[in-house]
């Protein structure tokens, strides 16, 4: 059995304040992410790794996009979610400046539901074809199952005229 990462009493819980997250971002500037369970004691943090690891990844990281999506971004997440399924990460990287977990969210709280609301059902990918841009996939030879590949597809866009 693994040993636990933190001292759950001497752990803090809660909010972050601008002070951890300081000392959590100088630490990471200066010696590069890499091992987050012994980051916090190292950095100087009451927190778990995963808690440094994620604020990190979802607040911090330097090139994040904040506010709203665009046009082209749901568009974007439409056409690779019809392609790819739940696979959010693959999608997210194909979306700069954007976490997993907020294209997973935006899908659950306002594509899908605006798919639906269109009449398309979002679980069936062939009713989203004829319109804009449309997605051209090269899979990776011999290596179709994707949830086994750590090769991601390649993905090219093509403006339909």
């Amino acid at each position: 059995m693994r040993k636990p990462c933190c001292e759950k009493k001497e752990t803090n819980r809660g909010s972050w304040s601008q002070e951890e997250d300081q000392k959590l971002s100088d630490y990471i500037k200066q010696h590069g992410e890499g091992c987050w369970r012994s980051l916090p004691k190292a950095a100087g943090l009451r927190r778990c790794g995963k808690s440094c690891r994620l604020r990190w990844i979802n607040y911090l990281r330097p090139g994040l996009k904040r506010g709203n999506f665009g046009e082209d971004e749901e568009d974007l997440i439409i056409r690779l979610h019809a392609l790819l399924g739940n696979r959010w990460s693959l999608i997210a990287g194909r979306l700069p400046g954007r976490t997993d977990n907020e294209v997973k969210n935006y899908w659950n709280s306002h594509l899908r539901k605006k798919l639906i609301q269109m009449g398309i059902d979002p679980k069936k990918p062939h009713q989203l074809g004829g319109k804009g841009l449309h997605i051209k996939t090269c899979l990776p030879d011999l290596n179709l199952d994707l949830t086994l590949s750590n090769t991601a597809p390649s993905t090219t866009l093509v403006e339909e005229s």
